[in-house]
């Protein structure tokens, strides 16, 4: 049960013919200036083990981008410490918006994509995080995705 975005919301893929931008299936960089990362914000499914995530892009300061991509494909990766940065994805089910609110990326063991946590707000997409959403949300989430408005 997820949804995932493919590029950061501010991706134009004119920037794929400027050299100083990239864009692969996790990270991202736009005019060697923006720098971004692909994760999972992991929502509990209220009464099972199920767990609902959303494939975002997070943006990351040029230092962090470059200590993460140092420590991309090396064992223990998951020891460092959460990473700061901006959700860069609109979720469209959410109102208010989701670009720009707070988050600290997490990476995870090798082949498992970092965990995004929500800056612990009253925002609906911090609070579900945070409680967990029942199977009817689940399925009002999917309808907003697959048919919208």
């Amino acid at each position: 049960m997820n949804y995932s975005a493919t590029a950061p919301a501010v991706w134009d893929p004119g920037f794929e013919a400027d050299g100083d931008s990239m864009l692969s299936s996790d990270q991202c960089v736009i005019k060697g200036q923006h720098f971004f990362i692909r994760g999972l914000i992991e929502i509990p499914v209220i009464g099972s083990a199920d767990v609902f995530s959303w494939g975002v892009w997070v943006s990351l300061s040029r230092d962090n981008f470059a200590r993460a991509l140092d420590r991309w494909n090396t064992e223990g990766r998951e020891s460092e410490p959460p990473y700061f940065g901006w959700l860069s994805t609109e979720l469209t089910p959410y109102s208010p918006g989701t670009l720009n609110l707070k988050t600290n990326a997490h990476t995870r063991p090798l082949g498992r994509r970092p965990f995004i946590e929500l800056e612990p707000t009253d925002h609906p997409l911090a609070v579900e995080q945070r409680t967990g959403i029942t199977r009817a949300r689940v399925r009002e989430i999917a309808t907003a995705v697959l048919h919208p408005s």
